[in-house]
């Protein structure tokens, strides 16, 4: 990687990512900016803001692969099933790119606070080292090696970062988050631009801690000794307490540059028509009688023109609800959605006619409004993780089936940051929770229920690349993979995504010494480090 180190000025172009309030904060021409007239603290709502709102980068690979969604049109071949389609090297290395954007805004942000006064920074530069671990595991579990010690340092003369091995690039995570935490002082001087949350050392630290929980969980197959330590200190640590510490970035459909991308990408007309919750997500849902059915889907309106429609609600009634399975296209062949067992039929004639009318799509005032929240990192998945370790026999406090129901009420209630209409009442959960307690007869059978779990919960609030991470990590739920013709992984579900493209041009030496300790080389079939079957 030809390291990207952003100068003030590249930050002040990236504020236009940024939330209206901190816009209207930049008052001073950006030629001219120094050291002493530009606020560090306008780099962190840019990394913060531009590491949540993925759009398409999560969309047309990890949203279908992990059969949440599903797709007939061609761009999410891709993912649905597993075959290169349009741009799709672009879309593969786009975490990286993105990744190493943010971490030198973060790193730039370091430099300037150092530079005026690292006393008086001092929460400012340690919530930026936690960002930094945040972004950086978010790029090394999409592909394994990469560039950790050395990333984002061209001002030191490293213009060709070696890429670390991603176990060292853990152990460096846990350190850093350790050393983090431990110095952020609350009675210190507070971000001022902080869009998770707007300053609050507190509920910072019981981020970083939840974050170390999540980075030692990925260790479980691994290293389980190391998994089993952090993990331990996370939970003592203090993590997430409830949905008011969700770390959360709300976008602004006022903004053009600071809309959510995601409900930006789903309003694309073929993307509106073409793209539903999956067969297997809404059979899960049914199966268990979860009450997020009656939230989260609808029924389009009769005929092609009222599915292309935005303005015009479907039918949120949890006894229409159908997913669409994964793997068809509208092509007329073999593969054809017509084809498919148990295809409901179309809706509307002739040329008004709906192939997909009887499927359900994501539900369009919850998912397609610009100014959406964007759920970065939730309570819920956070007690779901302790509930693993609990069942791992690991010194956690309370009990496995407290941080299960627990984890699964949160789910519930993280959807109403969304949109107030997602609201399940609370007989309804704890109903849910009596008939579905954590089976505790196995091992097995607890990983498989508190792993669903978070698939349903991440898969639900459109978090989908940390969805796959964790069924990449945990083997759960068990998904039928896809064998659509000419696909390109045989069959199987992806296990990372590729590198930069350009990386080969710009950083080769030490890419190729990368892909070398793949096994398999640098392909959607391989696995990185921490996965292993």
């Amino acid at each position: 990687m030809k390291n990207i180190f952003l100068t003030i000025l590249t930050g002040i172009i990236f504020l236009t990512g940024c939330s209206k309030t901190q816009l209207n904060k930049i008052n001073t021409d950006p030629s001219k900016s120094t050291v002493t007239n530009f606020d560090p603290n306008d780099l962190l709502s840019t990394a913060e803001l531009n590491y949540a709102n993925t759009g398409y980068y999560q969309l047309v690979y990890e949203s279908t692969m992990m059969q949440a969604l599903a797709s007939t049109y061609y761009y999410y071949n891709n993912g649905d099933k597993y075959i290169n389609q349009g741009n799709f090297t672009d879309y593969q290395g786009a975490i990286f790119s993105q990744g190493y954007t943010e971490a030198g805004c973060i790193r730039q942000m370091q430099q300037l606070c150092i530079q005026k006064d690292s006393a008086a920074y001092s929460n400012l530069i340690n919530i930026s080292n936690i960002m930094f671990v945040l972004i950086l595991q978010r790029t090394t579990d999409m592909y394994g090696d990469c560039p950790y010690s050395q990333a984002d340092m061209a001002q030191q003369g490293i213009k060709y970062p070696v890429y670390d091995t991603q176990q060292s690039i853990y152990n460096a995570m846990l350190t850093t988050l350790d050393n983090a935490i431990s110095k952020l002082d609350v009675n210190g001087t507070k971000p001022t631009a902080d869009l998770f949350y707007n300053g609050d050392i507190t509920r910072w630290k019981k981020f970083g801690y939840s974050l170390m929980l999540r980075v030692a969980m990925r260790l479980t197959k691994v290293d389980p000794v190391t998994a089993q330590t952090w993990a331990e200190k996370a939970a003592a640590g203090g993590t997430f307490n409830d949905i008011s510490d969700n770390a959360i970035v709300q976008t602004d459909a006022t903004n053009s540059a600071s809309q959510n991308g995601t409900s930006i990408a789903m309003r694309t007309l073929t993307d509106y028509e073409q793209v539903r919750w999956s067969k297997t997500m809404i059979d899960y849902l049914r199966q268990t009688n979860d009450p997020r059915l009656s939230v989260i889907g609808e029924i389009p309106a009769a005929g092609l023109a009222n599915n292309g429609n935005e303005a015009l609600s479907g039918n949120p009634d949890s006894s229409l609800q159908r997913g669409m399975p994964n793997g068809y296209d509208l092509l007329g062949g073999a593969t054809d959605i017509s084809k498919a067992p148990g295809y409901p039929g179309g809706t509307g004639t002739g040329a008004d006619y709906a192939a997909l009318g009887n499927y359900s799509r994501p539900r369009t005032g919850l998912y397609l409004k610009l100014g959406e929240s964007i759920l970065v990192f939730t309570y819920a998945e956070t007690e779901l993780l302790l509930a693993e370790a609990k069942v791992r026999g690991w010194n956690i406090g309370g009990t496995a089936q407290q941080h299960f129901a627990n984890g699964v009420s949160g789910a519930f209630q993280s959807l109403t940051q969304l949109d107030a209409q997602t609201s399940v009442d609370p007989a309804s959960i704890s109903n849910y929770l009596s008939a579905h307690p954590l089976d505790m007869s196995t091992t097995d059978k607890s990983l498989q229920m508190i792993n669903t779990q978070y698939w349903v919960a991440t898969g639900t609030t459109f978090n989908f690349i940390e969805n796959w991470f964790n069924w990449r990590r945990s083997g759960y739920p068990v998904l039928v993979p896809i064998n659509y013709s000419g696909n390109v992984t045989m069959g199987t579900i992806p296990r990372r995504m590729i590198y930069l493209s350009t990386e080969i041009l710009t950083n080769p030496v030490n890419y190729k010494a990368a892909v070398a300790r793949l096994v398999g080389g640098d392909a959607l079939t391989s696995r990185v480090w921490w996965d292993r079957q």
